[in-house]
């Protein structure tokens, strides 16, 4: 554990060091997010923040190789570089993107190579026999592969709409599968609990906790397409890779839930933006427009607009995230009856996050304002940031 700590630890310290240097470059080279009808901040922010979620995790690789306990990793499997090489291919095409904008259909097929990458070098999903029988050809478990990049990449990439909501989501996220594969790993493999998929999730845990602080409400500078594309990607590597802790024996002894809770797992973790982002496709085609056309319409909008202030609707969004991904680890492990209860802890800890911050503020007693406060009042009512700067 002190090694995976020690990860965690250089991934949130090179990260946190190289995002305001990544924020000047940002400012230098016109990586800037402008205001849009969409989006709730009130004046230009720099993006670029994956670039130093990048530098983070390359350092923790580095840091990592050299620890005896986690280098075993790298002597036995080749996964840790193409996931690295992967995520330079999305954060190159999302700074691409941060700079110039590019169409849909060529960050799609930066995706699609990414992801085409680490497959074709074996970060593929593992091919489980059913009954015996192997059902599924290797290229098309390649395409799950892609697909499986694909969805996570771009369900992060919706949920990116409020300071701090993506880092945190993810973050919450990966710690809770960060746990889970650890004493997956440990109860399987005594003599040697390293793995890619524990060493990937604690890797995604650091760089979050290293961006959060320069992103949070108000943010200094947002992670951009380079950022949630990245963090989309990690997710999906340590999914995938965790499947190689699976024994194919299990699924022809008729153990079905074992065998494909790796595969189950994430997608709890991740549902909260899975969620917005089905919710965003049906939404989107049924108006007859493009899945991706943006609009604010997304769940952390609809917070807003009920009467939530920005940090209140991050916060409720990541209590969801906390309950949905921490539930489902704990399950895997702890009898039903406490599985429930903590369960049912966490959903009163959601709707005490969610619904008494609202009801102070409509109790709160109403002061008339004086001539100059007024305009002030008025923006503040609307649930929006009312500060006129963030350096």
């Amino acid at each position: 554990m002190r090694a995976y700590l020690l990860v965690i630890v250089v991934a949130a310290a090179v990260t946190y060091l190289t995002t305001p240097l990544v924020r000047r470059l940002a400012q230098r080279v016109g990586a800037v997010t402008p205001l849009r009808d969409r989006d709730v901040h009130t004046v230009p922010i720099p993006r670029l923040g994956g670039l130093a979620m990048l530098l983070g995790m390359g350092a923790a690789l580095v840091v990592a190789s050299r620890i005896p306990f986690l280098s075993r990793v790298f002597d036995t499997d080749p996964g840790p570089l193409w996931v690295l090489v992967g995520a330079a291919v999305v954060v190159a095409v999302g700074v691409a993107d941060d700079i110039v904008q590019l169409d849909a259909v060529t960050k799609l097929a930066g995706q699609v190579l990414a992801a085409g990458i680490m497959g074709w070098q074996g970060v593929s999903l593992l091919q489980l026999p059913i009954g015996g029988v192997t059902l599924l050809s290797g290229r098309t478990m390649m395409i799950i592969t892609i697909l499986v990049v694909l969805v996570s990449v771009n369900a992060v990439n919706f949920v990116d709409g409020l300071d701090g909501l993506a880092a945190g989501i993810v973050g919450i996220g990966a710690t809770a599968f960060f746990g889970y594969s650890y004493a997956l790993q440990r109860g399987s493999v005594p003599d040697d609990f390293s793995s890619l998929a524990t060493l990937i999730a604690a890797i995604t845990v650091g760089v979050c906790l290293g961006f959060l602080p320069h992103n949070f409400h108000p943010a200094r500078v947002f992670m951009g397409d380079s950022g949630s594309m990245l963090l989309g990607l990690l997710m999906a590597s340590s999914t995938i890779a965790a499947t190689s802790t699976v024994d194919p024996t299990t699924v022809e002894n008729e153990q079905i839930a074992p065998a494909f809770f790796p595969l189950l797992l994430p997608i709890a973790v991740l549902l909260v933006p899975f969620s917005d982002m089905l919710l965003a496709v049906v939404r989107r085609t049924r108006a007859g427009k493009a899945f991706w056309h943006p609009d604010k319409k997304h769940l952390h909008h609809r917070l807003l607009q009920i009467g939530h202030s920005h940090r209140v609707a991050v916060l409720t969004m990541y209590s969801w995230a906390a309950f949905l991904s921490f539930g489902a680890a704990t399950s895997a492990f702890l009898p039903l009856p406490q599985a429930l209860a903590v369960a049912f802890g966490a959903g009163c800890l959601v709707l005490a996050l969610t619904f008494l911050p609202l009801y102070w503020r409509r109790k709160r007693p109403v002061v008339d304002p004086g001539p100059g406060e007024q305009d002030t009042a008025q923006r503040g009512s609307l649930g929006a940031p009312t500060e006129t700067s963030r350096t």
